[in-house]
């Protein structure tokens, strides 16, 4: 799933100075825009739509929930100033996340909006968060999750681990709001598309067996698979790169049929016979059907359902004991209930769930079970510690065999993270400095993950 641009108010941002805003056209465009968006209130957000019409504009409902959740952006600096042409860096006021927006308009007057995008980036070099002792970053980190939740905005637990010491491990909020049980270390909260580190685990077993190939087109074992393109074109080495170009599974046809995919051979009778959004290998689009199709996969080459090969290799040698994706239907009293912000306020996530977790995510952990599994991976009790260099390192742009990748030598890190309506988690290890962030929540996405990208941009860089 793609990123939230999620981010908190970081004080060094005054030694900057607020940059000026050009009074060209397309600077008077942006300001009105950041005036509007900041503003969350949708009258405002009309007005601005009014004086700056532009084609497919989003929903107002939709940007006010951003900015909501956001709390608005903050300038950092303008990177190009044309007269119709503007782009500049912002920084979310509740995370540490940037941001760089670009705005185009027209010579029109008033002008019009041509183009208007944006995306989150990684923090530049110069703009970095002072480090702090690493005793200092976990006192911030608790204060920030204290802060948060006092503000009901972050209800979950957070870990931090070094060289198998753990460090913090603690709890906050509501594991359940009606019954008013509170959150716990044990808690277990749905992980989203944390899973696909387990599904990848498993295929990369596999492969380490000589039971897959990572080239190998996913007809060569699924011998009956509908779309005979797909079949045949698409490797196991593309699904976990997402770049096989099979789609997604969610929108209205998962939405109808939500009560009855209850096995991954229903998601590929549902979703078998599509074509491929583009060939093979030419470009990454995040596919959460792909990684459906590697369970498919593991199913057929090990005799095994997927849920009792990842227990039996994966959670068992790693001592997992809290992990799994038992049906939602199954009463399991540590598992906490998600809620999703409506009109203002958390209410159930209940009716968007699906009947249980898949290989592409859904399932459930604790923060405990992801410090044990990052434990093993580096180990080498999962795989060889040389696959895992393989798929802990960029296969293309920020991602390896289905694992996040981000920074470079002492900073190298890999996880994943996992959101959803009322769900969110991430787990980040730093193998050359011993780090293990691990946060989760049953609040909606960045809730836990902005926490985990906070003590990660002020921890200690030092092996």
């Amino acid at each position: 799933m793609k990123r939230a641009f999620v981010l908190a108010f970081f004080l060094a941002i005054s030694a900057y100075g607020q940059p000026t805003i050009p009074q060209t056209p397309a600077g008077k465009a942006f300001e009105a825009w950041l005036t509007s968006f900041n503003s969350a209130d949708p009258a405002q957000i009309r007005a601005f739509d009014a004086a700056y019409p532009r084609e497919n504009a989003p929903p107002v409902e939709a940007r006010v929930d951003f900015s909501q959740r956001t709390g608005g952006f903050t300038v950092l600096r303008i990177e190009k100033n044309e007269p119709l042409l503007l782009v500049v860096l912002l920084q979310e006021k509740k995370s540490d996340t940037v941001a760089r927006i670009e705005m185009k308009v027209s010579s029109d007057e008033p002008p019009k909006i041509l183009g208007s995008s944006m995306e989150a980036i990684p923090r530049p070099a110069d703009l970095a968060i002072p480090r702090m002792t690493e005793a200092a970053a976990l006192a911030a980190l608790s204060a920030r999750a204290d802060e948060l939740a006092k503000a009901d905005e972050f209800s979950g637990t957070l870990l931090v681990a070094r060289k198998g010491k753990i460090l913090l491990e603690k709890a906050w909020g509501r594991a359940d709001r009606e019954a008013g049980t509170p959150a716990t270390p044990a808690t277990q909260f749905r992980i989203g598309s944390m899973n696909k580190m387990f599904t990848s685990i498993a295929t990369l077993q596999l492969v380490e067996a000589g039971k897959l190939s990572l080239d190998d087109p996913i007809g060569k074992h699924l011998t009956d698979y509908p779309n005979k393109d797909v079949a045949s074109k698409v490797t196991v080495r593309h699904l976990l790169t997402h770049t096989g170009g099979t789609d997604d599974i969610f929108g209205p046809e998962f939405e109808k049929n939500r009560d009855h995919l209850r096995e991954h051979g229903d998601y590929v009778k549902l979703y078998g016979a599509r074509g491929l959004t583009h060939e093979p290998g030419a470009e990454h689009r995040y596919s959460n059907y792909g990684f459906v199709l590697l369970g498919a996969l593991i199913e057929k080459v090990s005799g095994v359902s997927y849920y009792d090969y990842v227990r039996e290799k994966i959670f068992k040698p790693a001592g997992m004991t809290s992990t799994d994706s038992l049906p939602e239907t199954e009463s399991l009293p540590s598992r906490s209930k998600g809620y999703l912000k409506a009109n203002g306020s958390w209410t159930s996530n209940a009716e968007t769930l699906p009947w249980r977790g898949t290989s592409a995510g859904g399932g459930y952990s604790t923060v405990g079970d992801f410090f044990r599994f990052a434990e093993a991976l580096e180990a080498g009790k999962l795989v060889s510690k040389a696959l895992l260099a393989e798929a802990t390192k960029p296969q293309i742009e920020g991602y390896g065999y289905g694992f996040g990748t981000g920074g470079e030598g002492v900073l190298k890190s890999y996880g994943h993270s996992g959101g959803a309506p009322g769900m969110n988690g991430s787990l980040l290890v730093f193998p050359n400095l011993g780090y293990v962030v691990v946060g989760l929540s049953n609040l909606d996405p960045p809730a836990a993950s902005r926490l985990v990208e906070y003590f990660s941009l002020r921890m200690p860089e030092k092996p």
